[in-house]
């Protein structure tokens, strides 16, 4: 069963997709990457409705969505208020939420608006802190070719970051840290019509690898400790989101768990999907299961 439409929220409305309206466990309800993607890539998680409603959308700007060309929109507050507004459209009185990339900065950010209801977060290769996402760029960019490297920085600091080199060299930095299948799949190819770069460039910057948005100071790690919630951490052994950092992440959140996907880099979800499905379906079922026993 699947219903869609859509919501009005600050600045348009979204469109959103909710798939196994009536099951019985728990719903979640997913947040794609970007800023300013889809949720198109992340379709297969669909299959978690054999067990639980699955809600997508996309946010404002993008996909299948408004696209409003009021620039003031595009700030982590107004995201915060849109994910309130489809939960409270869709009548999600208790929900998981599962976050990818961006994704989990936006879940981050309303968690610690303290909404009642939410059971628990899965952060998957997580963005927490601008800061540490930069510095981790950096080291990562050191595991490739001398080339690579001086590319990429020779473009920043030119404001050339718009060219076909830097292109190329960005190309060579996602095979290794962002999704390592080869051949790349077509169908993820046709998805970048659904991206807003506009979006990304005012949040984050015209690079991965600089934070120059106003995102840049985005830093949560010091409120980690106010999410008691079970939380589940996950990441791709080569993610831009690197195993290390998402570790740091859990340690810091009390009801925590960490796991990495060993043949993934940041697209774990397209990269292993049935391992992807296995882990975040156990551990959505165990969190049913805990919240079934409180309730008597």
């Amino acid at each position: 069963m699947l219903e869609e439409g859509y919501i009005n929220v600050t600045g348009g409305k979204v469109w959103y997709q909710l798939f196994n309206k009536n099951a019985k466990g728990i719903p979640v309800i997913i947040l794609h990457g970007g800023p300013g993607s889809s949720c198109y890539s992340l379709q297969g998680l669909k299959a978690l409705a054999e067990e639980r409603p699955v809600i997508f959308y996309d946010q404002l700007g993008c996909g299948k969505s408004d696209r409003p060309t009021d620039l003031s929109l595009w700030r982590i507050e107004r995201f915060v208020e849109e994910l309130a507004l489809v939960r409270q459209a869709l009548n999600l009185k208790e929900l998981h939420i599962l976050g990818h990339s961006w994704g989990t900065t936006l879940a981050a950010a309303y968690c610690l608006t303290k909404p009642i209801g939410v059971k628990s977060v899965i952060f998957s290769s997580p963005c927490l802190s601008a800061p540490l996402w930069e510095q981790d760029q950096r080291r990562n960019l050191e595991k490739l070719p001398k080339e690579i490297q001086e590319t990429i920085k020779s473009c920043e600091e030119n404001g050339t970051t718009d060219s076909e080199v830097y292109k190329f060299a960005t190309e060579q930095f996602n095979k290794h840290f962002v999704c390592r299948l080869d051949p790349y799949p077509d169908w993820l190819k046709q998805g970048s019509q659904n991206r807003n770069p506009e979006i990304y460039n005012i949040m984050w910057g015209p690079s991965e690898f600089t934070v120059l948005g106003n995102l840049r100071e985005f830093d949560c790690t010091p409120r980690l400790k106010e999410i008691t919630f079970p939380t589940l951490y996950t990441c791709g052994r080569f993610d831009e989101a690197t195993p290390e950092t998402t570790q740091y992440y859990s340690r810091l959140t009390p009801a925590s768990s960490f796991h990495v996907y060993e043949h993934s880099a940041h697209m774990p979800y397209v990269e292993e999907p049935d391992e992807y499905l296995r882990v975040t379906g156990d551990f959505l079922k165990k969190i049913d299961i805990l919240n079934d026993s409180e309730t008597f």
